[in-house]
Formats: structure tokens, C-alpha cells, sequence
């Protein structure tokens, strides 16, 4: 497995509210995460940070895990504290009140991908040509198009596209969407913000992330991208490949 991490603060924005990157227990097992802030001046951004930090923290402790129910638990357990713990710092502080993010996380376990996801930042995996969204958006213009009262193409241009109906640290619960999925090797992992999904086509990301170059090239090709095109929010992003290497042990290479 081979991972990269980028986060850039924009062509707008003076400070960045992303936070993210790839980290491994005590095992060497790896997880990958990114978390976009939300709130008032700066309060974005010690959110992001506090869930990224705890979340990390959390798993550094962590020995070997042996199958995915017992990371799925972990993840519920993980997050259920870190969203208290946001939550009653923005209540002890007025300056980070109503503060909160986004977070899309996974650990991964030889062919088998743990995600949890709460917001608007997204999960895709690429295999050969094809790109699929693994995260579901946690939005307003989302469930619209569940409702089948807009089309995607008119959730892509709505004037509230980026209103988020659920956060971790906004509310004193979270409901946390935890699943597990496969991969293979040769497959691609994007994690990232939608300072880069709001900029990029799902064809578009397609044709980045499945091209043949190293992947610091793609990840520089996103986010020279996403600020081309404005870059009003943060981008930030993970890629992970599948290489075929540590497939048993779910080691790193």
C-alpha cells in the first residue's frame, strides 16, 4: 500500500480548516483520514484538528486488529467520543461555539476497506477506467435528489449545495455511517474535501486518478486544478494504492 497527503489552503481563504493524513498502529495497520472545519473565525479549524488528532491519537494506541466488526466498533466508539469532546469545547468557549466538521475516514485491513463518514467530504475508489463514490453526502441538496425533487445536475449548480445536514462536534450526538467494503489490487482510494469535489467532475477525477504517473503528479494535478478553477475553499486530499503488497498481514509497504 502506498498513501499520499496534500491539503492546500486556497486562493481565498487566509487560514486552513482541513486537517488530515495517513497514520498506523501499533501494527503498522494504516489509516487515512480528512476532516474539513466549520464555524466561526478559527473555530473551523481546531475542530478539524481536534477530530484528526483524537482519531489518531486513538489509533496509534491501538494493537493489531483482527477483522473488520471489531474496527467497524471501533470507529462508532472513536467518534462517539471525539464528537463529545468537540461538542463540549465549543460549549466551555464562546469564540469556537456552533464549531464543527466534516470527516471521511478508513482503515485498511489487507483487501478490506473499514469507512466512516459523517458530512459533505467523499470517498471514491478507482478501478481500471472507472471511478465510484463510496461516501454518501450528508447534505441538503442530497437528500433533495433522494427525494427526486432535483437532478444530481441541478444539486451541482443548487445555491445551498454545500449545507450540511449532519457534522461531527455540532450537536452533542452523531449518527456515524460505518461500513466495509473490498478492494483489489491495482485499485486507487481519493479521500478528500469538497474544495476539490466542487472543482472537479466525477469523469474528471477519473481521468486524473486513473492515469498512469506517480501520485504525487495526481495529487498535484487536483489541487493546481481546484485553485484554476477559484479555489475558494481548502483542498485536501489522500490517495492510496493498492500495490499488492501485505495483503495477508494488512502491513503497509
Amino acid at each position: 500500500m502506498k498513501g499520499l497527503f496534500l491539503t492546500h489552503c486556497g486562493q481565498v481563504r487566509n487560514h486552513n480548516e482541513d486537517a488530515g493524513g495517513v497514520f498506523e498502529n501499533k501494527s503498522k495497520q494504516p489509516i487515512a483520514i480528512i476532516a474539513d472545519g466549520m464555524g466561526g473565525h478559527q473555530a473551523g479549524d481546531v475542530a478539524s484538528m481536534l477530530a484528526v488528532d483524537n482519531i489518531k491519537n486513538r489509533w496509534e494506541e491501538t494493537e493489531q486488529v483482527e477483522n473488520t466488526d471489531e474496527i467497524e466498533q471501533w470507529f462508532q466508539q472513536t467518534i462517539k467520543e471525539t464528537n463529545e469532546q468537540i461538542f463540549q469545547k465549543s460549549q466551555e468557549n464562546k469564540q469556537l461555539e456552533g464549531m464543527g466538521t466534516t470527516l471521511v475516514a478508513v482503515v485498511i485491513i489487507g483487501d478490506s476497506l473499514t469507512i466512516a463518514h459523517i458530512g459533505d467530504s467523499r470517498l471514491y475508489i478507482a478501478r481500471g477506467s472507472q471511478v465510484e463514490q463510496l461516501t454518501e453526502d450528508h447534505s441538503f441538496v442530497n437528500e433533495l435528489v433522494k427525494r427526486g425533487e432535483i437532478t444530481e445536475g441541478d444539486a451541482e449548480v443548487h445555491p445551498y449545495k454545500n449545507y450540511i445536514i449532519r457534522a461531527l462536534g455540532t450537536d452533542a450526538k452523531v449518527d456515524t455511517d460505518v461500513k466495509t467494503l473490498t478492494w483489489q489490487a491495482g485499485d486507487r482510494l481519493l479521500l478528500c474535501s469538497d474544495g476539490l469535489s466542487d472543482k472537479l467532475s466525477q469523469t474528471e477525477l477519473a481521468q486524473h486518478i486513473t492515469a498512469d504517473n506517480e501520485m504525487d503528479e495526481i495529487g498535484r494535478q487536483l489541487v493546481d486544478l481546484a485553485n484554476q478553477r477559484g479555489g475558494e475553499d481548502n483542498i485536501s486530499l489522500i490517495l492510496i494504492t493498492h500495490d499488492g503488497s501485505g495483503s495477508e498481514a494488512g502491513e503497509p509497504a
